[in-house]
């Protein structure tokens, strides 16, 4: 029996994606080979990869004008590699802060360049919340406007997409494919694959035309997104198995009736969570209700002394990976795409007998 993984990353995979790769592992539609072993230049991988592309082009309507690259290195590479390929001909950015993550990205880019840091956190009634657009202080002539989606760690999203006229960037790799997103209003977006796209190792970038001749004149040529474009992808091996299974992983949400259909899903599993959590007085949820992740669900109990023996417990009835991230503790439950609903609803009634024991 496989147990109900809650983990923000490496998360949850689709039972049906690994069961297709399990009988694909040793014998590939039958040319006695894994894919892992594969020659990435062969016609039969570059069809794999290129109809995975053609997929993830069609679950997120990416216009014509995008480049989607398949990178690896993470998301934390890409903090990086934004403001050296974008950099070069305007060196400030602006960088929306709201959480560990868009710190990580916003100190990473203060080595390349002139960044304007706008502190975005606030709390309203005591909970953690984003504050309205009206309060950010962005800059007149900047580069790009960076900000991180969806804070895994501290569970935090953004309501709406910030409202700017310049190239806005985001880090959506705790939500990608998690709801409906109008990609044109994006010049670049971001996401590592190891929460709902696919295994770790592999980093999306769906990156428009026009922002490809911004790069430093330093920038290393494997970060350079102009050189993996015209390479697709592969200025080096990429991470053949990790873009293979990814595909899969894209044809299953093509199954379910695509990022609609999941995003329906999705909010039934938060609703679900979120107002037994909102019920209870042992349990509660940090974070203002217009920026609750959808996502990631962090949430505390009355007594922490009993936090352990909440996990141990939570494990016992295979409910898995609920401990909360060490820089904040407490706990999360990550119900990504591949989380079911039946899931949350175990979690769910585990949370509510744990509570009535230990009251």
């Amino acid at each position: 029996m496989r147990a109900y993984n809650f983990c923000a990353g490496p998360a949850a995979l689709p039972t049906a994606v690994l069961e297709k790769a399990q009988a694909e592992m040793l014998d590939w539609q039958g040319k006695g080979l894994s894919i892992m072993e594969m020659s990435h230049r062969s016609k039969d991988y570059v069809a794999v990869a290129e109809k995975a592309e053609a997929d993830l082009r069609k679950l997120m309507n990416i216009p014509d004008n995008y480049k989607v690259l398949f990178l690896q290195g993470g998301a934390s590479l890409q903090f990086s590699a934004i403001p050296l390929n974008l950099l070069g001909k305007n060196s400030k950015a602006d960088y929306i802060h709201t959480g560990i993550w868009s710190e990580k990205a916003l100190k990473e880019a203060q080595r390349y360049g002139d960044i304007n840091v706008i502190e975005a956190g606030t709390a309203v009634d005591g909970k953690l919340a984003i504050k309205d657009q009206s309060e950010w202080n962005l800059s007149d002539d900047a580069a790009y406007v960076h900000y991180a989606d969806n804070e895994t760690i501290g569970g935090i999203q953004f309501a709406n997409i910030p409202e700017t006229d310049k190239p806005l960037v985001a880090d959506f790799s705790s939500s990608i494919l998690s709801a409906p997103l109008d990609v044109s209003k994006f010049g670049l977006i971001y996401a590592g694959a190891q929460k709902n796209i696919g295994p770790a190792g592999l980093t999306i970038v769906i990156v428009r035309e026009d922002l490809l001749d911004q790069s430093k004149a330093e920038i290393p040529s494997i970060l350079k997104y102009s050189s993996q474009a015209k390479n697709d992808s592969m200025v080096n091996t990429p991470s053949t198995y990790a873009w293979y299974l990814s595909g899969l992983v894209f044809e299953w949400l093509l199954e379910q009736g695509g990022v609609d259909a999941i995003y329906k899903a999705n909010l039934a599993k938060a609703e679900l969570l979120y107002n037994y959590i909102d019920s209870s007085d042992f349990y509660a949820n940090p974070i203002a209700v217009a920026n609750r992740s959808i996502m990631n669900v962090p949430f505390t109990l009355a007594k922490p002394e009993l936090e352990k023996q909440f996990l141990q417990e939570a494990e016992q009835n295979n409910l898995l990976n609920l401990a909360g991230h060490r820089s904040v503790g407490g706990m999360r439950a990550s119900i990504y795409n591949a989380v079911p609903l039946e899931g949350v609803q175990a979690l769910v009634n585990f949370m509510d007998d744990f509570a009535k024991r230990n009251a």
